[in-house]
């Protein structure tokens, strides 16, 4: 169970929720920001493309490994100092890394920042079920559009913020003051806490929540559609300069790609009412990716941005697995167990995803085993969804546990 705060007023209601985007928004920035300017980063740190390598790697890793360890953090401290704690860690990681000359103190910090993400990408779940359980998919929807709205513009703005303000350390360095604005509402809440209940049997251990087929299903779909996102965010624009696209035109179209999965990820609360306890939307979601990756794979160059807008919607995916994490849960602390569980192996298995593409692509020198393998990816999420789409919850599949 949880120890909640009293019942805030309405307009403190929609204080947190706006602290809740705010809190999103900033989870991707530290990601965004990097990939636009890092020909000027390997520059002046003298960085190797094998370390350039390991910087587009980390993110994943760090949303896994960091991921998993939420929990305890999560129980000790509670919901909103752990948000807090969040938004410190980002913008240390992203001020101290645009000060340093070492790569290796640079990819420390990245570190540093990308734990801070991770933690983030666990809390908000349980921070939305604390504090709107009747509400779920339409803040679920407010912070995913956040989520995706914080990586497009610190992928749009860096190099202007670069230009303007005199290189990359600066336009890096500036989205701190992103995380210093969405830290005040939380250091305002921080007497009002949202904890994880101290008696053992309302605790559900790792080991007890990974023997539920549920979650097995919640971390396989998660995985799958984030492998294919963080592949389609690595490879697809390639794909498309190889079909004769040129390099602007392939760099439009995965902005294309991201525009589209911010109204589809608003219009959820509306699209889940319409269908249910249905698996109408992770079908949907399944169909037009597939259907978008076998259009790159036979006619990339014949109608690209059609095989770009479905693949946005296909990424709608990944806004309705994080709303289900709090809709197949009856507790907060159900919650923070089945987004833990859902994120941190969900993300250490998509980590093969953008690595599994290249090796193949090098393996075969063609695209279309990669692109074969990502179609094979939407029906693991057609699959899995089906499951999820069920109206189980999570603490009915745990079965008895002692103290009960």
């Amino acid at each position: 169970m949880t120890t909640p705060s009293p019942a805030p007023t309405t307009g403190g209601r929609w204080l947190v929720a706006a602290a809740i985007v705010l809190l999103a928004a900033n989870l991707r920035v530290a990601v965004g920001s990097i990939g636009v300017v890092l020909g000027s980063i390997r520059d002046d740190l003298a960085m190797s493309a094998t370390v350039a390598g390991v910087l587009t790697t980390l993110p994943v890793v760090c949303f896994a490994v960091f991921g998993v360890g939420t929990a305890g953090l999560v129980r000790r401290a509670g919901l909103h100092r752990a948000a807090a704690a969040v938004l410190v860690l980002v913008a240390t990681g992203i001020v101290t890394r645009s000060l340093v000359d070492s790569t290796v103190v640079f990819l420390l910090c990245s570190v540093v920042a990308l734990a801070g993400a991770a933690v983030g990408n666990v809390i908000l779940p349980p921070l939305v079920k604390a504090h709107f359980p009747d509400r779920i998919p339409l803040v679920s929807s407010m912070y995913g559009a956040a989520l995706m709205a914080g990586a497009s513009l610190a992928s749009a703005a860096t190099v202007p913020l670069s230009d303007a303000l005199g290189g990359w350390r600066q336009g890096v360095g500036a989205w701190a003051v992103l995380s210093v604005v969405a830290l005040v509402p939380w250091l305002l809440m921080l007497r009002r806490d949202v904890h994880g209940s101290p008696e053992a049997h309302d605790r559900l251990p790792m080991s007890v929540v990974l023997r539920s087929r549920l979650v097995w299903a919640m971390v396989l779909l998660f995985a799958a559609q984030s492998a294919a996102a963080y592949a389609q965010f690595g490879w697809f624009a390639e794909i498309l300069t190889d079909a004769g696209i040129s390099d602007g035109s392939a760099g439009a179209l995965l902005a294309v790609v991201s525009a589209v999965g911010i109204p589809l990820t608003l219009s959820l609360p509306w699209l889940m009412r319409l269908t249910g306890d249905t698996p109408y939307l992770p079908w949907a979601f399944a169909a037009v990716t597939a259907i978008g990756w076998l259009g790159v794979l036979v006619a990339p160059a014949t109608t690209p941005w059609a095989w770009a807008v479905l693949l946005g919607l296909g990424g709608g995916a990944f806004t309705w697995s994080l709303t289900m994490i709090a809709r197949r849960t009856r507790t907060t602390a159900g919650t923070a167990a089945l987004s833990v569980a859902t994120q941190g192996f969900g993300y250490l298995i998509a980590g093969l995803g953008p690595f599994g593409v290249g090796a193949l692509h090098d393996a075969t020198g063609s695209w279309t085993a990669p692109l074969v393998c990502l179609i094979g990816l939407a029906a693991v999420i057609a699959v899995c969804g089906t499951v999820v789409a069920r109206p189980v919850m999570l603490e009915d599949t745990l079965g008895p546990r002692r103290g009960d």
